[in-house]
């Protein structure tokens, strides 16, 4: 079986499938990793996790808004290092707020909620730019905002006071093979339990309208057959 993931950040992406004539695909060796699950490979995922959550430096206290199948990685990688993780979720999510606390979070609320104090970092994974204002207002002075998806909505005008006294808002674009290789290093110590659900690869319409509505906990993956 192959086996394909799906992350939180296709969650607003459309896709469809029509006749194609490809069968095989090559794929760098250098780029195939895993987490040992040799019999359960659709919960290999999350390689790029240690880049996210480096460029947070050395936060005590770090918010994650969007909690998914990027977040409940970096939740458990946050609190093994003696970090505080603070999950925000969609407003009125209370089966989110649950998944985010029960991966390690010792706060959970909705996004336009404050935090009971104040933060050292957010990193929002949600592809919504309304939170990056909510996020520098939640974070300390020297606080950094870090945008982790790679498709995010307009981000609106805020006032200058927000980023004033040295935040800082940062973007991630491109992972390495370090950066697997690293996680793949610190996984076990963890040690990191990723939750998923499979489906099959001709519902991956519907699964992708789950994951919009947020019917999904933890991450989605698409399993396809050789018969598909």
């Amino acid at each position: 079986m192959r086996f394909f993931s799906l992350f939180c950040m296709l969650a607003l992406a459309s896709v469809s499938f029509g006749q194609s004539s490809r069968q095989h695909i090559n794929f760098d060796e250098d780029w195939k990793f895993h987490l040992g699950h040799a019999t359960e490979p659709h919960r290999d995922f999350g390689y790029g996790i240690t880049n996210i959550l480096a460029k947070t430096g050395d936060a005590a206290r770090i918010g994650l808004y969007g909690f998914g199948a990027a977040a409940h990685i970096v939740a458990q990688l946050a609190q093994h290092q003696g970090r505080r993780v603070f999950a925000f979720t969609r407003p009125g999510d209370v089966a989110a707020q649950q998944f985010a606390k029960s991966s390690g979070a010792v706060w959970a609320g909705d996004s336009n909620a404050s935090p009971p104090e104040e933060l050292d970092a957010a990193i929002i994974f949600a592809p919504v730019g309304e939170l990056v204002p909510r996020a520098l207002k939640a974070v300390a002075r020297g606080g950094v905002v870090v945008c982790g998806g790679i498709h995010m909505s307009d981000i609106p005008a805020f006032p200058y006071e927000l980023l004033w006294q040295e935040r800082t808002v940062c973007s991630v674009a491109n992972l390495t093979r370090r950066d697997g290789a690293e996680f793949l290093a610190l996984a076990p110590r963890v040690p990191v339990r990723t939750e998923v659900r499979t489906f099959p690869l001709a519902d991956a319409n519907e699964t992708l309208a789950q994951l919009r509505t947020g019917r999904l906990q933890g991450a989605a993956v698409l399993i396809m057959t050789e018969a598909s």
